[in-house]
């Protein structure tokens, strides 16, 4: 179907967008592309369309009648010294933020029962900026947003998906809608790529190939790597005993079938942790998320171990959430489970991402969107940098015009400037970036407010190095950075070591939950978005970082030098220096 703009006659004859009257039912096949990919996304093979029977639910974003209002308010209750610090909006509160002009609601309703969606199939959620149209036949989701549905399996995991090349919307509706979901975005949430990753046991190592030169790669068959009372006594946790265990809770995001052992995580407690091996956690399915304890994931594990390591009694829950296909898009039902309770846990850790240049605007506004409500309700959402360094191979990417060129790859959600980003760090003494450190600049998101003077001097430091291979106004990533080096965790009943900002994400949410914890059982709220306070007050509770980079894209990638840089961002936590600022307000 052509997409084309109203004209301006049609616009005076109907009385758009100025009265958002109901147009007549012709103009509502008067469409607007919202977003197109020029091909197949890397990675993906079409399977042609599905069987006519399939459905799908679409999630369907209205924009708020104030677009910056959710923006302002985190802004003001996360910023050291405002009068509203720390005041933190219920459900209802941050619902009537979000909520769109009535008409524009009434607009949506119009447009859905023109394409016959029975108000039956329509949920209206969070203010009503949030609706879920259930159970859509593919066929009329085509004709409702001008798309083509078809099967896409992703070369290498052979996960299927139901998506779009492209979609459209009314001309009269695209400029009040945020987003569609699920429709071009083709990316499931992926941990990041664990270096190193081994088994050991006897005289027997396996190990992955390693990058040559990375410090602290290698393992002897002595080596215990890094532990939960180094991490403890390094980050100055040991001392800290927590008070508002009941009510302070920790959450740990899992998908595409990940989940935990409380097996593996009593086994790996008994060997690191003997005065925590009643760990345990309480799992929460999400859209078909399942649970197999049988049948663990590292990445789950590995969470579950180090998080209830450093916040040992403290409340965990473990969100499995179902993978990326025909079901829905995993980020988006994870918000939308999260947003809708009374009480949101209040730290969480989230080492998934994907690479920030395959999502669509659209749908990295909304999202981005969705995890500051999240701090505005005052939970501190923790998200891994990835540990491919400034990018994964060649960085080849196609611009919109089909031309492929060299960019720097971070990775998204962390490039979201509504979330805490966590790099990686080795060594002791001094602790230094490590080589896979995700870190760099967002294309889509531009430089927040909270960095104006933690991230000038770094570029002008770096000068012309690098022009055009990344975005200087952009967000920059990571925010702290943490130990990403010889973790040893318990596998199905096994020793393993691994590596990565996946380690470093749980250690610091356990770090950061700890610090809630003092919060909450001195009276005081949680402290919900954090990087108002890591780049204001808080900022003589971090390790400042000096020395290492993060390589990739065949380029030696950024440094780390002193103040803020993409490599290890303010640095790295220190528990008891934060207490002690903590206390003064």
């Amino acid at each position: 179907m052509r997409f084309h703009q109203l004209s301006v006659l049609s616009v005076l004859a109907f009385g758009l967008p100025d009265s958002l009257a109901t147009p007549l039912a012709s103009h509502w096949d008067d469409l607007r592309a919202k977003h197109t990919w020029n091909s197949v996304p890397e990675n993906w093979q079409n399977l042609g369309h599905p069987p006519a029977d399939t459905t799908i639910d679409l999630h369907i974003a209205l924009k708020a009648k104030n677009e910056n209002a959710v923006i302002d308010a985190l802004i003001e209750v996360s910023s050291p010294g405002h009068p509203k610090q720390g005041a933190h909006l219920s459900r209802e509160e941050v619902a009537e933020l979000v909520a769109p002009p009535s008409d524009v609601l009434e607009l949506a309703n119009a447009w859905l029962e023109h394409h016959c969606v029975h108000p039956s199939t329509i949920s209206t959620k969070h203010g009503g900026s949030w609706l879920t149209l259930s159970g859509v036949p593919v066929s009329r989701a085509n004709k409702l947003l001008s798309a083509s549905y078809q099967l896409y399996q992703h070369i290498g995991t052979n996960k299927t998906v139901l998506r779009t090349l492209s979609y459209g919307l009314p001309a009269a509706l695209v400029e009040h809608v945020q987003s569609v979901a699920p429709t071009t975005h083709f990316g499931f949430p992926r941990t990041p790529r664990q270096e190193p990753l081994m088994r050991r046991g006897g005289a027997t190592t396996e190990q992955t190939k390693v990058p040559e030169g990375d410090p602290g790669m290698v393992l002897s068959s002595r080596d215990q790597g890094v532990t939960p009372s180094s991490l403890r006594s390094f980050y100055k946790t040991s001392r800290y005993v927590p008070l508002a265990a009941s009510w302070n809770v920790l959450g740990v995001a899992g998908y595409n079938g990940d989940w935990p052992s409380l097996d593996d995580l009593r086994q790996f407690m008994n060997q690191y942790r003997f005065d925590a091996t009643d760990a345990t956690y309480r799992v929460v399915q999400i859209n078909g998320g399942g649970y197999d304890p049988s049948n663990p994931a590292t990445e789950a594990n590995l969470n579950m171990q180090y998080t209830s390591a450093i916040a040992y009694p403290t409340t965990h829950i473990f969100y499995s959430t179902g993978s990326s296909d025909t079901l829905g898009d995993p980020f988006i039902n994870w918000l939308d489970y999260v947003l809708g309770l009374w009480s949101v846990p209040q730290t969480v850790s989230t080492p998934y991402g994907v690479p920030e240049y395959t999502v669509p605007p659209d749908y990295a506004t909304r999202v981005c969107g969705l995890f500051a409500q999240l701090g505005l309700r005052g939970a501190s959402v923790l998200f891994s940098t990835g540990n491919d360094g400034v990018g994964h191979g060649n960085c080849l990417v196609q611009d919109s015009s089909g031309n492929s060129r060299v960019q720097f790859l971070p990775t998204f959600p962390s490039t979201c400037p509504w979330v805490t980003s966590v790099g990686g760090t080795t060594g002791y003494n001094p602790e230094v970036a490590a080589s896979h450190s995700g870190g760099g600049f967002s294309v889509l998101f531009p430089r927040p407010s909270y960095q104006n003077n933690a991230v000038p001097p770094f570029l002008l430091n770096l000068g012309g190095q690098y022009n055009g291979l990344y975005n200087p106004g952009g967000r920059g990533v990571p925010d702290i950075a943490l130990q990403a080096m010889r973790y040893p965790i318990v596998f199905r009943n096994n020793p393993w070591v691994v590596g990565g900002t996946s380690c470093s994400t749980p250690t610091a949410a356990g770090i950061i939950s700890l610090l809630n914890d003092y919060r909450i059982s001195n009276g005081r709220p949680p402290l919900g978005f954090l990087n108002g306070l890591l780049y204001g007050t808080c900022l003589e509770g971090l390790n400042d970082i000096t020395s290492g980079s993060n390589p990739g894209c065949n380029t030696d990638g950024f440094s780390a030098i002193p103040g803020w840089d993409p490599v290890t961002g303010l640095g790295s936590l220190d528990f008891e220096r934060l207490v002690a600022i903590l206390s003064r307000w």
